[in-house]
């Protein structure tokens, strides 16, 4: 099977090798278990990899085919964008005639395109991973709901099943309800909670930008330490937000209560889950809130925003903190369950056994079924 995949994601190459976000190319090497050829068209930098990439792994060449990055964000970026797009266009029309089996990786403007292109090809089989919110009552950019249109007709987009996730009401036929997982099976351990004797830890983790609201986490933790707790919270990523963040965090003297790690692997960022009692994402928009399922699967107690999926994920408050992005009633929740230990210990539990079911392996079981289709 030759396999397709139209995706916005930057890759980057080193010495004929292939990289990319690390989260999303590990989700994409267990696909590729399962086919005989990839074609990928997607934006190449040249810029080297980074502690947030990871190798594709695939037994033959990958046949990358690069395409321009592009926006609609100024009128600079639209002109800019509309000489750029008849060759994507073309590009990703040959690599879906070349294909066996087309990938669409959506929200994101190059999958934008991959919807259209797709049309074409109405007797391909065809998958659809839209990793934003699917709720249709959420505000969201119109190249967003153009794309979650097109998916979701049955006329114009045929052969395919879309995974988004989260359940929700009068879908088409194909629409599937997905996951998405971090860690394997025989990862599963217990950790051993601590209770809040010598303080509490937060964690944050994801992009340092407006749309996951890092700050409002700080401010969170900057009003427990003024009520006199003993809190510290560790934000781990990078991003645009990051120097307004450090002069923030030197204006209060918060820095020995709030320290930005940047990016780092997956393995540090496990210890960090471990060994923390919450981890938050004040977040305004998702999909599946990797972090929170991260976070949930080591038993921290997620603090997140209603959004998407997230109240499911959190059993509407049994499994975390749902926040009204209030400091002052948000506030008062947090407290409330830092005076009763144990509500957070069985919310900790609880947490955890529900991401504990979402395991690689149990990912790998249902994109085989997909693939195999």
């Amino acid at each position: 099977m030759r396999f397709a995949i139209i995706s916005h994601v930057i890759h980057v190459k080193d010495k004929d090798q292939f990289f990319g976000y690390a989260p999303y190319v590990r989700e994409m090497n267990i696909w590729l278990k399962y086919i005989d050829e990839l074609i990928i068209v997607a934006p190449l930098s040249k810029e080297d990899p980074t502690a947030i990439d990871f190798l594709y792994t695939h037994h033959k060449a990958i046949d990358f085919r690069k395409v321009s990055d592009f926006s609609f964000t100024s009128f600079k970026n639209n002109l800019i964008s509309i000489f750029k797009l008849p060759l994507i266009f073309w590009k990703i029309f040959w690599a879906m005639k070349n294909a066996d089996h087309i990938h669409l990786r959506c929200p994101g403007n190059m999958g934008l395109i991959g919807c259209l292109v797709q049309i074409l090809f109405p007797s391909k089989i065809k998958t659809a991973k839209y990793a934003g919110n699917w709720d249709s009552k959420s505000k969201q950019p119109w190249t967003y709901r153009l794309q979650k249109y097109i998916l979701s007709n049955t006329f114009l987009t045929r052969n395919i099943q879309v995974l988004v996730y989260g359940e929700w009401k009068h879908q088409s036929k194909n629409i599937v309800p997905f996951f998405t997982a971090t860690y394997s099976e025989s990862e599963k351990e217990i950790v051993q909670r601590t209770g809040f004797n010598l303080g509490v830890k937060f964690i944050f983790v994801g992009s340092l930008s407006v749309g996951k609201n890092p700050l409002y986490a700080i401010k969170l933790v900057e009003e427990l330490l003024k009520n006199g707790k003993q809190a510290t919270l560790d934000l781990y990523g990078d991003g645009s937000e990051k120097k307004s963040l450090e002069e923030y965090i030197q204006n209060r003297k918060l820095k020995k209560h709030v320290i930005l790690k940047g990016n780092q692997d997956k393995e540090t960022i496990k210890k960090a889950y471990q060994e923390s009692h919450f981890v938050i994402l004040p977040s305004k928009s998702e999909g599946w809130p990797k972090a929170i399922a991260e976070g949930m699967f080591w038993g921290c107690v997620p603090v997140a925003t209603k959004i998407s999926c997230v109240p499911s994920m959190l059993d509407y408050g049994k499994r975390g903190i749902l926040l009204e992005m209030n400091l002052n009633k948000d506030l008062i929740q947090i407290e409330q369950l830092l005076l009763g230990e144990s509500d957070f210990f069985s919310k900790s539990k609880l947490a955890s056994n529900w991401s504990q079911n979402y395991t690689t392996d149990v990912f790998e079981a249902e994109i085989k079924k997909l693939i195999k289709k």
